[in-house]
């Protein structure tokens, strides 16, 4: 093609699909990594770049060695990666210690906690919700606000929008979204604080990885769309319970509490379906 002068129309079975150009693998990582540039460059948001490595770099080996001993496979980092610069940006520690633990646990959820060869629940929600919980004298989140500064919190959202309007999971962002403000207005009504102050936290960096990639995650939601929102909705409805005590780490802990139980309930339904299925062509 190179040596013509005149231009000439490619074939439509030889014309090079524009997909091709960036595997879709890439497209997530990629954004994530353009998030934490944003947030590191403007607010500093990492602990620390070792620490971070430490947890990316874990979570990539993890991968790769319980996918070829598990699977027979190689399988792709690119996953891996997103867990580990997730647990990288999230986790606060002095310590080196919980980021690459964190990592191990978030990849390891998901060869052992399986059923019928899905796993329950996001890796990086899973591991960041148990080191919360096993170690809180030692391990503790990202919680800064993004401050007075409009234009980094609008390039992440943008960022954040692009991601889950690709992967078609817009819905389940928008969802959660909705249902966190109302739920503000109520604990602001029942507690009487200003609504201002309960809305706050979900301009946090913390909460755009959570609302952008954990509930989000294609491998960890149910397949239907009008399941995918309800999980969200008792999502937010389960974080403003435990809220409501007091806990920091609600929507963590949300997550962790209704991620599984909403895709164990739908295996079972998908296990009934299948036995019914199976019973009438045994009939007929």
């Amino acid at each position: 093609m190179s040596q013509m002068t005149i231009p000439v129309a490619t074939p439509p079975q030889l014309a090079p699909s524009r997909r091709a150009l960036i595997d879709s693998r890439y497209v997530a990582p990629l954004f994530i990594t353009c998030i934490l540039l944003v947030g590191q460059l403007t607010f500093g948001i990492l602990e620390s770049y070792p620490r971070t490595l430490l947890a990316i770099g874990t979570s990539i080996a993890a991968e790769l060695i319980l996918g070829r001993l598990m699977l027979n496979k190689w399988p792709h980092p690119a996953s891996a990666y997103i867990s580990g610069i997730s647990v990288g940006i999230l986790l606060r520690s002095p310590a080196y210690w919980p980021y690459a633990l964190c990592s191990l646990i978030s990849i390891t959820s998901k060869y052992v906690l399986r059923v019928k060869d899905r796993h329950l629940w996001n890796p990086s929600n899973f591991g960041v919700s148990a080191m919360l919980f096993l170690a809180p004298a030692t391990v503790a989140t990202l919680s800064i606000q993004w401050g007075n500064y409009l234009l980094p919190m609008v390039v992440i959202w943008i960022l954040g929008f692009l991601i889950v309007w690709r992967v078609r999971r817009l819905h389940i962002t928008a969802t959660y979204v909705v249902s966190f403000l109302v739920f503000a207005l109520l604990r602001s009504w029942i507690l009487h604080e200003p609504w201002q102050s309960e809305v706050a936290p979900i301009t946090g960096p913390m909460y755009q990885l959570f609302i952008f990639f954990m509930i989000t995650d294609p491998k960890t939601t149910v397949r239907s769309k009008l399941g995918q929102c309800l999980a969200a909705f008792l999502i937010a409805v389960v974080e403003t319970a435990l809220r409501f005590f007091q806990s920091v780490y609600a929507p963590f802990y949300a997550l962790f509490i209704v991620g599984p139980i909403a895709n164990a309930v739908e295996i079972w339904m998908d296990s009934r379906r299948n036995l019914s299925s199976a019973e009438a062509v045994a009939k007929g």
